[in-house]
């Protein structure tokens, strides 16, 4: 395995006989193309759940549920992403990156159009799981994608790129919403995610070609795909920064799930003001993001990087703790709005970074191992999601703590299992 600081482009895979495999570098030249629409698979996750935040308020009125019973729609959502993937992965593994994808899109289609006509909380709950179930497949299939074009620099690279076409969503999702909002009700923004979709698996469907060559697929079915999940957990720093991407991807959620009752509910803002904070905080993971793949990636050690993100998600959940818990007396929005702007930053690091370093350590089980970093994520941040709801909508303080539990535990695992101190161990792959 080639050392982290080392661009290292994969050889060029060969077509079949039949002529119909494009090779890694005829893909490669499709550049823009293959960019926007992996990055628009990697946005699908934000579309569907940033769009809809400006009206959980209006949801919680509309459907006469509770406050946290409604905040369970999000969090299904992310149950159904994290599942999702740890399915669809090793499918993708087997059966190619296409078929799998393409079927996932048309039933995510589907289940958003049913959340637009949800008599009820309980069938909304249910429908933005199996919308969930459906998505995955747009996130677990977009980083095997890159796995299968790119390695070492290249690969980090170009997931900050992916960040700013995917941090481009949450900034452009909640302004949407807000919009949509003053329009029509709740049920007009699934509408949008509903067209949205349709139009992302038509492009799939006719521009996406497939990236993983017959020769080079799994045929083992479920056996082989644990065999694979298992030999890449026994690895442990692959484990450790599956840990530490996971954690801080549950402080992120936190924000998500909990901001627009605290802005809205706690701190008085509209749902425009709420829309507007979103997007500035997205701008900066966006911003950050960039920095990341255009200025640091190649110069500075990827451990060293991610190591200073986790400290900086940790110091922005601690100062917002302390603000939430009234130690610098009462304090307004702004302060805290600085908080969640610097840890969104971070997340432009952090992400991309905990992904790239996991990968690297992997060379023939892209998809599985993309489904194992998916899906603890997802899993992770959907027990953060229903931990912020755990004291009503009155306070910010279990946000805050779950963030600050989060941050701490990702640094943790990141400290004891990565051992970016040991060269050696960080640069030699599970599948080595």
């Amino acid at each position: 395995m080639p050392e982290h600081g080392a661009p290292t482009p994969r050889l060029e895979q060969q077509t079949t006989a039949a002529g119909t495999e494009p090779s890694t570098a005829a893909v490669r030249r499709t550049g823009l193309l293959i960019t926007v629409l992996l990055g628009g698979l990697t946005a699908t996750p934000p579309l569907a759940m940033d769009m809809y935040l400006p009206s959980l308020p209006e949801v919680t009125d509309s459907l006469d549920a509770p406050a946290a019973t409604v905040q369970l729609t999000l969090t299904a959502c992310l149950l159904g992403m994290a599942l999702g993937q740890l399915v669809v992965g090793p499918m993708s593994d087997r059966w190619g990156r296409r078929r799998p994808l393409l079927a996932g899109l048309v039933v995510y289609v589907v289940a958003t159009a049913l959340c637009a006509v949800a008599p009820n909380v309980e069938f909304l709950v249910g429908f933005r799981l199996v919308q969930g179930l459906a998505g995955a497949a747009g996130i677990v299939i977009a980083r095997a994608v890159v796995r299968d074009l790119y390695d070492g620099v290249a690969m980090a690279r170009f997931f900050s790129t992916l960040m700013l076409i995917g941090g481009v969503a949450p900034v452009v999702a909640p302004l949407i919403g807000g919009q949509i909002l003053r329009v029509t009700q709740w049920r007009g923004v699934f509408v949008v995610l509903t067209a949205i979709g349709a139009l992302l698996a038509v492009l799939v469907w006719a521009r996406l070609p497939e990236t993983l060559p017959t020769a080079e697929r799994h045929t083992g079915g479920v056996a082989d795909a644990l065999h694979s999940m298992r030999r890449l957990l026994a690895d442990l720093p692959f484990t450790g920064y599956m840990l530490a991407g996971g954690f801080a991807f549950a402080a992120l959620f936190a924000y998500i799930s909990a901001s627009p009752f605290v802005v809205q509910e706690i701190y008085g803002a509209s749902p425009q003001t709420f829309s507007l904070l979103f997007g500035v905080n997205s701008v900066g993971l966006v911003v950050v993001g960039q920095i990341n793949g255009k200025v640091l990636v190649g110069r500075v050690g990827l451990d060293r990087v991610l190591g200073v993100a986790l400290l900086t998600v940790t110091a922005a959940a601690a100062a917002l703790l302390l603000m939430t818990t009234g130690v610098f007396g009462e304090v307004g929005l702004f302060p805290v709005a600085a908080s969640f702007f610097v840890l969104m930053s971070a997340m432009g690091v952090t992400l991309p970074n905990a992904q790239s370093l996991a990968l690297l350590r992997t060379k023939h089980s892209a998809g599985s191992a993309s489904a194992l970093l998916g899906t603890t994520s997802f899993l992770i941040g959907a027990v953060a999601s229903a931990l912020v709801g755990v004291a009503g909508e009155d306070t910010a303080v279990p946000m805050a703590v779950v963030q600050l539990a989060a941050g701490l535990v990702a640094l943790l695992c990141f400290m004891a299992m990565c051992r970016p101190w040991n060269k050696r161990a960080t640069t030699e792959g599970a599948e080595s």
